[in-house]
């Protein structure tokens, strides 16, 4: 399925706010998302990741 710029979602991590399309600059968002719902978890999404990857970080160095 083929995005369309104007219906992606993006977060806004200056002002915690979802933006419909880029509307802000690059360095201030995270996306893109496909629903606004999931832009509006992004900072859910990133605090996951990194809690994982230095999960694994760790665990190569007991290697």
């Amino acid at each position: 399925m083929t995005r369309d710029a104007q219906h992606e979602f993006w977060y806004n991590t200056r002002t915690g706010e979802v933006e419909a399309g880029k509307q802000s600059v690059a360095t201030e968002l995270v996306g893109p998302f496909e629903t606004e719902a999931e832009a509006a978890r992004a900072p859910e999404r990133l605090a996951e990741n990194a809690r994982r990857w230095a999960e694994e970080e760790a665990a190569e160095e007991d290697e």
